[in-house]
């Protein structure tokens, strides 16, 4: 299963957790699976956030695969001006 990893600012939609382990095939099945575990964590996922996959940060990920060995990370959006 997938190692998912949640910042800080995510934590207080999964009752505190920093990493959970997710069976997934891409990112929109993992953000899928993410809502059922943590209801309302989906919305929050699919607007304001970015996701690094293996390393790799992407901005627009539902389409990107996941595999049983990757690691997830959910990342704040940072904004400046």
């Amino acid at each position: 299963m997938a190692q998912v990893h949640f910042s800080a600012g995510l934590r207080d939609l999964t009752g505190g957790l920093a990493q959970v382990e997710v069976e997934a095939t891409t990112v929109r099945r993992l953000v899928v699976a993410l809502e059922e575990m943590f209801p309302g964590i989906g919305e929050h996922l699919n607007e304001a956030s970015s996701v690094a996959i293996d390393g790799e940060i992407f901005t627009d990920a539902d389409y990107e695969p996941v595999s049983n060995s990757s690691e997830v990370h959910f990342l704040d959006i940072f904004q400046g001006g």
